[in-house]
C-alpha cells in the first residue's frame, strides 16, 4: 500500500518512519530544497544556528517512533541535560532560575518570598494531575473534539467524569497559576510554559498548566548537532526502512475519487496514484489549497479556527559570549497584559516584548567561533494582518528588541559585537513553511472550554486523508508534534489493516 507524506516537517518525519516501519510504501514530499521543515539549519561565517525549534522535551516520543522500527534513540543522538531549564531576566533587575528539580526550585522560591515554595509545590501537584488526564484523554489517538473524549473513554464511565471534574473546564492557564503564585514575576514566568503553543495564557484552557509537569517530569535536552540533529536521525532511520524522500517537490493538489483520497499532483504537473495521504502541512491550507471547493467550505464551517502567534527571529552571530546567560533564556516584558493584549487583541507587536535566547556555545562550543557565540533571539509577534509590512516594520522593531536584551539582559554592548545577521519575520515564516498567516505555532489554543482541541488526525471530510503537525490534533511543540505523525500513521494503520493488525505492527507481516 502507497502512501505519501506531505511536508517533511517533525510531523510528516515521524509518520513516514512509523509507516514504513509497519510495512507501507512511503514517499516524502516537500516544496524545499531541505527536510525537516522549521527544523533547518543557518550556518554562515563559523555560526550555526536552528533556525526554528530550539527545545527538545519529552524525548521519550522520539524514544517511541525509534521503537517503531525496533532502534534506540541513543544509536541516532546524543542528547544533554540541561539544567536550569530556563534563565529569567525580568524588568526589575532580578533573575531567577528555572530549576529541573521541583524541590530545588520550591525552596529556590521560597528565599525569594516565604510561601512562594509550597504555592509552586501545589501548582506542580496539579500540573501533575492534568498531564495525567491528558494522557488518558488526550495524547496517542486521534482527537478532534471534547465529544472524541467521550466516545473514547466512555461518556458515563464514573472514572471519566471525576477526570472532567478536575480539568478545571472554564479556567485559564494565567489564571490557574495566579491562584497558586502570588508573585508576579514568578507567575509571569509559568504563563511562558504557553510559549510552547504560541498562544496567550489570559485566553487558553487551563488543562494546558499540564506543559509544567510535561517538562518537569522529563527534563530539557539539547541534541548535539542542534536540533537539527533531530529530523536528521528520522530521515536516516527512514532511508534504512525504504523511505523515498522527495525535496524541492511541491505538491499542488490532491486527487479525489469518490470522496476518497486517490493521488496527488505535482506543480511540476506529475499526477501520481496513492491509497492515502498524510498531510504535515497546515491543516487549513490542506483544505483551502490542496483540495478546494465544497470540501474546504465544508471544513470551514465546522469551526473557526484562529492562528496562533507569528514571531521575529533574529540570528545574531557574536564575537563575544556572555557567561551571564544559560542555554534557554526568557528576558521578560515589563508588564505582560500589555504584552498579550497588543499581540492577540489588537494585532500589534508589543511595545516591550518578552524576548527568548538560546546561547547554544555553551553547552556545544562548535557552534560558534572560539570566544563567540550563536545567538538565537525569538519574539513572538501576532500573526499577519493585511496591514503588516514586515520590509518596513523589521528594522524599527530588531531596535526594539535589541534595546530590551541591552536594558533586561545586561547586554549593554550587544550592537557593538554583532557580526553576522540574519532574521525571519512573520512574513518570510508564511512563504518558507507554508503556515496559516505565518503562525510558528499553527493554530492557537485560545478558548476556555475547546481552545485544546484541533483538527483530529483522521480526516472526517475525505476518506483516506491524515492530519499531522502543529495545526493537527495535538498541537504544537516538538513532542506534541512528534506525537501526532505517530498518531496520523497509527490511525491510517488500524483504518486500513484494524486496531488488532495495529497492535501486532500493521502490515509489518505482509509486507
Amino acid at each position: 500500500m502507497r502512501v505519501a507524506v506531505i511536508g517533511s516537517g517533525l510531523g510528516g518525519l515521524s509518520a513516514a518512519v512509523t509507516l514504513a516501519a509497519r510495512g507501507y510504501q512511503v514517499v516524502v514530499f516537500d516544496k524545499n530544497p531541505w527536510l525537516g521543515g522549521k527544523a533547518a539549519v543557518l550556518e554562515e561565517k563559523g555560526f550555526r544556528f536552528d533556525m526554528g525549534p530550539t527545545i527538545l522535551i519529552r524525548p521519550s516520543v522520539l524514544r517511541k517512533v525509534f521503537a517503531e522500527a525496533g532502534r534506540r534513540l541513543e544509536d541516532y543522538l546524543t542528547l544533554v541535560h540541561l539544567d536550569p531549564q530556563w534563565r529569567c531576566f525580568f524588568d526589575d533587575g532580578s533573575v531567577l532560575d528555572l530549576l529541573d528539580d521541583t524541590a530545588a526550585m520550591s525552596a529556590a522560591l521560597d528565599r525569594r518570598k516565604p510561601g512562594i515554595g509550597q504555592g509552586f509545590t501545589d501548582f506542580m501537584r496539579l500540573s501533575q494531575e492534568l498531564h495525567r488526564i491528558s494522557d488518558r484523554f488526550f495524547f496517542w489517538k486521534s482527537v478532534d473534539s471534547m465529544k472524541d473524549t467521550f466516545r473514547i473513554q466512555g461518556a458515563f464511565d464514573a472514572a471519566v467524569l471525576k477526570d472532567v471534574m478536575r480539568m478545571r473546564l472554564g479556567k485559564t492557564v494565567g489564571g490557574t497559576i495566579r491562584e497558586f503564585i502570588k508573585d508576579e514575576r514568578v507567575a509571569q514566568m509559568l504563563d511562558h510554559y504557553t510559549q510552547y503553543v504560541g498562544s496567550s495564557p489570559d485566553a487558553s484552557p487551563a488543562i494546558l498548566c499540564a506543559i509544567g509537569h510535561m517538562q518537569s517530569e522529563e527534563g530539557i535536552w539539547y541534541p548535539m548537532g542542534g536540533t537539527r540533529a533531530v529530523p536528521e536521525a528520522l530521515v536516516r532511520l527512514g532511508r534504512e526502512l525504504g523511505v523515498e524522500y522527495r525535496p524541492s517537490c511541491e505538491v499542488a493538489r490532491l486527487t479525489l475519487h469518490g470522496g476518497r483520497v486517490a493521488g496527488l499532483v505535482t506543480e511540476a504537473g506529475e499526477s501520481l496514484p496513492f491509497d492515502a495521504v498524510v498531510s504535515n502541512e497546515d491543516a487549513v491550507r490542506t483544505y483551502r489549497e490542496l483540495i478546494g471547493g465544497s470540501i474546504a467550505r465544508r471544513f470551514d464551517k465546522r469551526r473557526t479556527y484562529e492562528p496562533a502567534c507569528s514571531g521575529v527571529v533574529l540570528y545574531l552571530g557574536l564575537n563575544r559570549r556572555y557567561e551571564h546567560l544559560a542555554h534557554h533564556d526568557f528576558v521578560f516584558s515589563r508588564d505582560p497584559h500589555e504584552e498579550f493584549h497588543h499581540i492577540y487583541e489588537l494585532g500589534e507587536p508589543a511595545p516591550d516584548p518578552t524576548c527568548y535566547l538560546a546561547s547554544t556555545s555553551r553547552t556545544e562550543p562548535a557552534t560558534a567561533p572560539a570566544g563567540g557565540d550563536a545567538l538565537y533571539v525569538l519574539v513572538h509577534t501576532p500573526y499577519l494582518r493585511p496591514h503588516h509590512d514586515w520590509a518596513k516594520m523589521l528594522p524599527e522593531y530588531r531596535q526594539v528588541i535589541l534595546n530590551k536584551l541591552k536594558r533586561t539582559a545586561g547586554m549593554e554592548d550587544l550592537e557593538s559585537r554583532i557580526v553576522f545577521e540574519r532574521a525571519l519575520t512573520p512574513e518570510d515564516i508564511h512563504a518558507r513553511y507554508k503556515v496559516l498567516n505565518g503562525a510558528i505555532y499553527g493554530l492557537s489554543s485560545h478558548g476556555r472550554w475547546s481552545g485544546a482541541f484541533k483538527p483530529g488526525n483522521a480526516s472526517s471530510e475525505v476518506e483516506g486523508l491524515f492530519l499531522a503537525g502543529g495545526a493537527a490534533h495535538p498541537g504544537p511543540g516538538m513532542p506534541m508534534v512528534l506525537m501526532s505523525g505517530w498518531i496520523a500513521a497509527d490511525t491510517l494503520d488500524q483504518k486500513f489493516r484494524g486496531a488488532e493488525a495495529a497492535g501486532r505492527g500493521g502490515l509489518r507481516e505482509s509486507a
